[in-house]
C-alpha cells in the first residue's frame, strides 16, 4: 500500500500555512488515479517563484517556467526534489517549442487548461494532511480529491491519449508534444484519440523545430516501454519517424529472401519485440531495432534469391549516423554500432577456430559479447525461428567463456611499448604501436606465444624492418578477418545459402 509520502505532504502543508493554495498535479495524479506509484511529484500553487523560495530556502530555480525545485533530503530519488510551479498560462510559441513569455494564471482552471493531454491535466486536492487511508490502493475506486476539468478521468478509464482542447493548437504550441503523445501511448498501452492522431500527422513536420537531444530523450523512453513496437508503428504512420530516423523507414515493404517470412521493417520490429520481452537494456533494444537497417541499401536481386551481403557493415555506419545525429553519448554509439557490425558472426562448431573467436572478442570486447549474443537471439526470433538459442549458439557461448582469459588486446601482452622502445632503441612513435599489433596478431593465433622470452625475441627480429615493411605487416594484422568474415564466409554462405 503506497501512501502519499510525508515529504510531499510537508511541502503542501507549508504552502498552506503561508496562505497559498497547493495541489498535486500532472503525471503523479495520473499515476495515482491508475493505482501506480508516481515516478516524481509535482505541485502547483498560486504562490510566485520568489514566494516559494522564501518558504523553502533549500531550493534551486534555474528555468524559465517558474518551477522551483525544493530539496527534501529524502534518500529516495523520486522524493529528493519536489517541484513546485506557479499557476501559469502560456502565450505565443514562435519557435514551436518554448513560449515567448510566461504569464502567471489567476487560478487552477487556467493552469490545467494549458497542459498537453487530458490524462496529465488532473489535479489532486488533499483536504486534510493526516489521512492515512488516502492512498494509491483507494484512488481508482473514488473521485475523492480529484479535480478534473477536461475529462481526464474518462480518458484514463477508456485508455485514450487526448490533447487538451484543440489538438492542432497544442502541438503548434510545443512540437515535442508530438513525441510525448506517442511515448505515452507506448508506456501506458493507450490508444491515441482520433482527432489527436490526425493532428499528429498534420503537424509531424514541426518536429524539426525540436532539439535533437529532446527527441532522443523521448525516443529512449519510448523504446524502453512495453508497447515500444506499437509506438514505432505510430511514429511511421504519423510521419514522425521520417523527421528524425528516415533510414529505418527504408526497410518498409522491402521483401527478403527464402529464409525470411517478414519484410525488413517487420523483421526489425519483431527483433525489438524480442529484446523487450527479455527486458534487455537500451543498447540491446536499439541494436535489435537497427541491426538490419543496412539491408535495403545492400540488397541485390529480388524475390527468394535476393542477397544482402555487407549489410552489417553498411548498417553499422548508418546506425552511427542516426545516433550521432540524435546526440547519443559517444560510448553508446560505439557499442551499438559494434553490435550491429558483428551481429552476423558466423559460427559452426566444426568450421570456426578458437583463433577466430578470439579475434571477434578482441573486436567486440569481452564485456559486450553477451549483448552481441542477445542481438543475435533477437535476430533469430525476429526471423520467425522458434528456437532462440540452438546448440551452435550455446557452444559459441561456451567458447567465449573458455577463451575470455586468453590475451585479446595489446594491454594483455607480456611485452610493453617501453620494452619495444628499449629493445629497438627507438623513441615513441608509430613503429612502437605497429610492432605491438604484429605481436598481438601472433598471440591471437596462439596464446602460448604470450611469453616474455618469445615476444622479446620477436621484437628483436622486427626492429630492423623498414617503416614501410612494419606498416604493411601491422595493417595486415589489424585487418585480419574475425569469425570467418568476408571472402571466406561468403563461400560458406553460398554453400548453405544463408543470409
Amino acid at each position: 500500500m503506497h501512501k502519499i509520502p510525508k515529504e510531499v505532504l510537508d511541502v503542501v502543508k507549508k504552502l498552506r500555512e503561508n496562505n497559498f493554495e497547493a495541489y498535486l498535479v500532472g503525471g503523479c495524479v495520473r499515476d495515482f488515479v491508475r493505482g501506480k506509484k508516481p515516478k516524481d511529484w509535482d505541485i502547483t500553487t498560486n504562490a510566485k517563484p520568489e514566494e516559494i523560495q522564501a518558504i523553502f530556502p533549500d531550493n534551486f530555480y534555474e528555468n524559465q517556467y517558474g518551477t522551483v525545485g525544493v530539496k527534501t533530503g529524502a534518500k529516495d530519488e523520486s522524493l529528493a526534489v519536489v517541484e513546485i510551479t506557479p499557476y501559469r498560462i502560456e502565450a505565443k510559441y514562435s519557435d514551436k517549442r518554448h513560449p515567448d513569455k510566461i504569464e502567471f494564471a489567476k487560478d487552477l482552471g487556467e493552469d490545467l487548461g494549458r497542459r498537453d493531454f487530458t490524462i496529465n491535466a488532473l489535479a489532486l486536492e488533499i483536504p486534510k494532511l493526516e489521512i492515512p487511508k488516502f492512498d494509491f490502493k483507494d484512488a481508482p475506486k473514488s473521485n475523492f480529491g480529484i479535480i478534473d476539468l477536461v475529462g481526464g478521468q474518462d480518458d484514463l478509464k477508456n485508455k485514450l491519449i487526448r490533447a487538451v482542447g484543440e489538438p492542432d493548437l497544442r502541438f503548434k504550441e510545443d512540437a515535442l508534444r508530438l513525441m510525448r503523445a506517442v511515448r505515452f501511448s507506448a508506456e501506458l498501452g493507450f490508444e491515441i484519440e482520433s482527432r489527436t492522431k490526425e493532428a499528429l500527422h498534420k503537424n509531424a513536420g514541426l518536429l524539426k523545430f525540436v532539439s535533437k537531444e529532446r527527441i532522443r530523450d523521448e525516443f529512449q523512453k519510448l523504446i524502453m516501454a512495453e508497447g515500444a513496437v506499437s509506438g514505432i508503428e505510430i511514429l511511421r504512420e504519423s510521419g514522425l519517424l521520417k523527421e528524425f530516423m528516415p533510414e529505418l523507414l527504408e526497410g518498409y515493404g522491402v521483401g527478403q529472401n527464402l529464409h525470411h517470412i517478414y519484410t525488413v521493417w517487420e523483421h526489425n520490429l519483431k527483433s525489438l519485440e524480442c529484446a523487450i520481452k527479455e527486458k534487455w537494456l537500451l543498447d540491446v533494444r536499439v541494436a535489435a531495432l537497427l541491426h538490419d537497417v543496412g539491408k535495403p541499401r545492400a540488397k541485390r536481386g529480388d524475390g527468394k534469391f535476393s542477397t544482402f551481403y555487407g549489410h552489417d557493415i553498411i548498417g553499422a555506419k548508418i546506425a552511427d549516423q542516426i545516433l550521432s545525429r540524435l546526440r547519443f553519448p559517444k560510448e553508446f554509439i560505439e557499442k551499438v554500432s559494434k553490435l550491429i557490425r558483428y551481429h552476423l558472426f558466423y559460427y559452426n562448431v566444426d568450421e570456426v577456430t578458437e583463433s577466430s573467436v578470439r579475434r571477434l572478442i578482441a573486436k567486440v570486447s569481452i564485456g559486450d559479447m553477451e549483448d552481441l549474443i542477445r542481438v543475435r537471439i533477437c535476430d533469430r526470433i525476429g526471423s520467425g525461428v522458434p528456437k532462440a538459442e540452438p546448440y551452435k549458439l550455446r557452444h559459441f557461448r561456451f567458447m567465449v567463456e573458455k577463451l575470455q582469459r586468453d590475451p585479446i588486446s595489446v594491454g594483455m601482452l607480456k611485452a610493453t611499448g617501453d620494452e619495444v622502445m628499449k629493445i629497438c632503441k627507438i623513441e615513441p612513435g608509430p613503429r612502437v604501436g605497429q610492432i605491438l599489433l604484429i605481436l598481438l596478431d601472433e598471440v591471437l593465433d596462439d596464446p602460448k606465444k604470450n611469453t616474455k622470452k618469445y615476444l622479446e625475441d620477436k621484437i628483436s627480429r622486427l626492429c630492423p624492418l623498414s617503416d614501410k615493411e612494419l606498416k604493411e605487416l601491422s595493417k595486415k594484422a589489424e585487418e585480419k578477418k574475425v569469425s570467418l568474415e568476408s571472402e571466406e564466409i561468403e563461400e560458406i554462405k553460398k554453400k548453405h545459402y544463408v543470409k
